[in-house]
């Protein structure tokens, strides 16, 4: 049954978010520009249009959200992105995987922010809405998917596009127009984290609330109120910049909890692509401070939050039309939008800079000449550093851009993307990061006291004793030798103690107005942390043995760095790694309703593929989950490697790398596990493993013939028949009067331990049957293959296979916590500043006078 009813009802809510968003812009464009008393009526039809403009994303939403949680995959978007095997959190994040979804996403955003926006400020209410309105019209035809006739010009892509619509072309649909798929794609394993859940709807609240300091400015700029503008935006600036900060840092615990490129920056297009307008927004809100306290910098503000808000466009071009190509694994793919993205980014640039252009000499610029002793000069420094930081990632972000320009007049252009990121990237931001940390510092001084060349050294005097003691101590004990590293932790430390010193003297008096002091220690801890993590991670899995681990393409890169970096554990075989011995467990699976993991060995296949049969009681700390013979649901892409760590005074702890298997990259993806600390995280993953899906070879079968007692030979182990004995039941089999069974017990001689194997001979309906039994660790099956009742010998079949075994490779990563300490302490510093603008907000509000 196709369920074409709830599609065309999703697709008739986006034509109506579309249409009203352009009436309300309409409407509220009207409302601004008419008299006050004729205005009241344009006023009425924009905030009902927009009303009903939510209404309608919300309808959307559900009509969207229905069809992939009730797996309707006959829609191309429900068959792309989710699957029958899913738990519900996860079907959340199939929701905004595509493209359509997270417009989606960014579309209720604004919308939501539209409906606060008429509701707390009606002084700006048609200016701003008139902005809001026209952002949401360019959104929603981002997935309205209609085509206009005559011209074959396809607006947008929509999400509720059947699947026989979108490959027409595939040969079942031909003799099956109304084929429905059992089940979808599924979701990218490597999306199937919680961070995934909550940090795409973070991020896109952080791009949709750039919108309202742009907004803001340029409503000002309209209605020449050129400073009056500063005031309502400030809040929301501060409150977009920590969500979008929030946002981009979820998204790095995220890499760092699921990649296995062992950090959580990779310098990545996409990564940049956000980075860059989180620097200029961190830049605008210090320009606004500075107007709004001392009347300067007003033209670089206006500057500023239009290029914040610009920036975002250009992040949603780079990362949407397919422009990047291979530069990065996390854009998306071309869904033939790169006009109407180019068109949506022109309009407000070009808009944005005519209205600036025109308007411009009518700004009020500074009168007073700056000083270097004022706190103007220091913080208008702070931000142009934090620019130039943003344009030197933007420059080299954007080489698959200049390279497009050129190639569409006609040239050939060989310019390429820095082959080394980290580094290139990294040797010009730390030096900016050095440069913010002195100015973070300095620059409260001059915010919170006069200063001058007399007292400038006595307020530093404190901060630079404990900053040399601290600094020296930690390069010492830390054996800190690189010359930038020194030089960034050491300013890093100055920027701490000295907003210390600040705070504590502010904080005293009234501790709403700390917020800048305690943001300024927040960014020096996680410049910390990140330069300890970073810099001085170190590998303990070093490959001691002598022996070529792999002779995979993957191991030779880097003069045989990989072989050198990597251990080989065999099958419950301690191996030594620094402190610890560390033993490969063998394999487990993720069981739903059911924590921890299970040994794989205890399942048998079901009868789909994410179903499993108990091949006995499941039971985990005590408690039982499933009983013999119950069905399972298991995650079919995940296998997790037991790694047991078991230091020198016999602490023990386990850790559960996964290995996916990711159709989607072609291969299988690794992830990590963490052990974290105080100190330091042991950060260990899986680099190569036998294919967890793929059937073991096993060698053609070698024959013992053996009496009770008898030792021989298997393989490189000893064994011993110690007996065989009537089996009264059999795996598998169901055993009548009429059936007989009988089992032996082999024990074989392993190198740490005795393993006891029991392979079974049956006769039942007067047929042989024979039910092998497998020593994992060993790599042997054994087979119970004759009786003969006349001498009393006993035939056992042996086959051999690889044992099973991992290479695994192991950072120990120092003081990365004061990385995510620091980011709650910045999110601390900039919620105070939030509420004290805000309070100052609407206390002008409430007597009164227009914000």
């Amino acid at each position: 049954m196709v369920h074409t009813f709830i599609g065309n009802l999703g697709h008739l809510f986006i034509i109506i978010t579309f249409v009203t968003a352009l009436v309300a812009t309409y409407s509220y464009f009207q409302a601004a520009r008419v008299p006050e008393l004729a205005a009241a009526s344009w006023y009425r039809l924009g905030r009902i249009t927009f009303y009903t403009h939510l209404a309608a994303v919300l309808g959307v939403i559900v009509s969207l959200y229905f069809i992939i949680s009730n797996h309707y995959f006959e829609y191309h978007y429900a068959w792309s992105h989710s699957s029958r095997s899913l738990p519900s959190h996860y079907i959340i994040s199939c929701f905004w995987e595509g493209q359509e979804g997270s417009f989606l996403l960014w579309i209720f955003w604004n919308a939501l922010l539209g409906i606060i926006l008429i509701h707390t400020n009606k002084a700006w209410e048609a200016p701003v809405m008139v902005i809001f309105a026209l952002v949401q019209g360019f959104l929603a035809s981002m997935i309205l998917g209609v085509v206009i006739p005559g011209l074959d010009i396809k607006i947008g892509s929509s999400p509720f596009i059947l699947l026989r619509d979108a490959m027409q072309d595939a040969p079942i649909f031909a003799s099956n127009p109304n084929f429905v798929p059992e089940d979808g794609n599924g979701l990218n394993p490597l999306l199937q984290n919680y961070w995934m859940v909550i940090h795409p709807p973070t991020l896109f609240l952080g791009f949709a609330t750039t919108l309202i300091p742009f907004a803001y400015c340029i409503a000002g700029l309209w209605k020449n109120k050129f400073a009056e503008w500063i005031r309502p935006a400030l809040p929301w600036a501060l409150f977009s910049a920590v969500v979008l900060g929030v946002g981009i840092l979820m998204g790095a615990y995220w890499a760092y909890e699921t990649l296995n490129f062992g950090g959580y920056w990779n310098w990545d297009p996409v990564e940049n692509a956000v980075y860059i307008p989180w620097l200029v927004l961190v830049a605008t809100i210090h320009t606004m401070i500075t107007y709004k306290k001392s009347g300067t910098a007003l033209r670089t503000s206006v500057v500023l939050a239009i290029a914040s808000f610009v920036l975002v466009l250009y992040a949603t071009f780079l990362t949407r039309s397919g422009i990047l190509g291979n530069a990065s694994v996390h854009s998306f793919t071309d869904l033939g939008l790169s006009g109407q993205l180019l068109i949506y980014l022109l309009t407000f640039t070009i808009g944005s800079i005519v209205l600036s252009v025109v308007k411009w000499k009518n700004i009020p610029s500074d009168e007073k000449e700056v000083s270097t002793y004022s706190r103007e000069f220091w913080i208008f420094i702070g931000a142009t550093t934090l620019c130039l930081a943003a344009f030197q990632v933007l420059a080299s972000t954007s080489i698959p851009v200049y390279n497009s320009i050129i190639e569409s007049f006609g040239f050939l252009s060989n310019l390429a993307p820095p082959a080394d990121q980290i580094s290139h990237y990294t040797k010009f931001q730390l030096w900016f990061a050095v440069v913010i940390t002195i100015l973070s510092a300095i620059g409260q001084f001059f915010w919170w006291q006069k200063i001058d060349k007399k007292t400038l050294l006595n307020s530093l005097t404190t901060p630079l004793l404990v900053t040399l003691l601290v600094s020296a101590l930690f390069i010492v004990l830390a054996g800190v030798d690189n010359l930038i590293y020194i030089v960034l932790l050491t300013t890093s430390v100055f920027s701490v103690a000295a907003n210390a010193k600040i705070l504590w003297k502010v904080a005293k008096n009234n501790y709403k107005l700390s917020g800048g002091a305690i943001a300024h220690i927040g960014v020096a801890m996680m410049l910390i942390g990140i330069l300890f993590s970073s810099g001085y991670s170190e590998v303990v899995s070093l490959n001691t043995s002598g022996l070529m681990i792999s002779n995979d393409e993957t191991f030779k890169k880097d003069n045989d760095k990989e072989n050198k970096e990597n251990t080989l554990l065999w099958l419950n075989k301690p191996t030594r790694m620094n402190e610890y011995w560390v033993t490969y467990r063998g394999r487990r699976i993720d069981v739903r309703n059911m924590p921890g993991y299970i040994h794989k060995e205890l399942l048998l296949p079901g009868d789909v593929e994410y179903r499993s049969v108990a091949k006995e009681d499941i039971v985990y700390e005590g408690k039982t989950y499933f009983k013999k013979g119950d069905t399972l649901e298991t995650y079919p892409e995940n296998t997790y490697y037991e790694v047991e760590y078991r230091d020198d005074k016999g602490r023990i702890f386990n850790l559960y790398p996964r290995v996916q298997i990711n159709e989607q990259m072609n291969g299988i993806a690794p992830s990590p596990d963490i052990k974290r600390s105080l100190g330091s995280d042991l950060y260990t993953y899986v680099n190569a493993t036998p294919d967890p899906s793929a059937e073991k070879d096993w060698s053609e079968m070698e024959e013992h013939i053996v009496s009770l007692q008898d030792t021989f030979f298997i393989n490189d182990y000893v064994a011993v028949l110690d007996n065989v004995v009537r089996a009264s039941e059999v795996e598998g089999i169901v055993l009548t009067s009429n059936d007989a069974a009988v089992k032996a017990k082999i024990r074989v001689l392993g190198e740490g331990k005795d393993y006891e194997v029991n392979p079974v001979y049956v006769i039942k309906d007067r047929m042989v049957g024979r039910v092998p039994e497998t020593i994992e660790d060993l790599g042997l099956k054994l087979t119970f293959n004759n009786i003969d009742p006349n001498t009393g010998k006993f035939t056992f079949g042996v086959s051999t296979t690889q044992k099973d075994y991992i290479i695994m490779k192991a950072f120990e990563k120092p003081l990365i916590n004061v990385l995510w300490i620091g980011t709650f302490v910045l999110v601390i510093g900039f919620t105070l500043a939030i509420i004290r603008r805000y309070s100052e907000f609407v206390k002008m509000r409430n007597k009164g006078m227009e914000v």
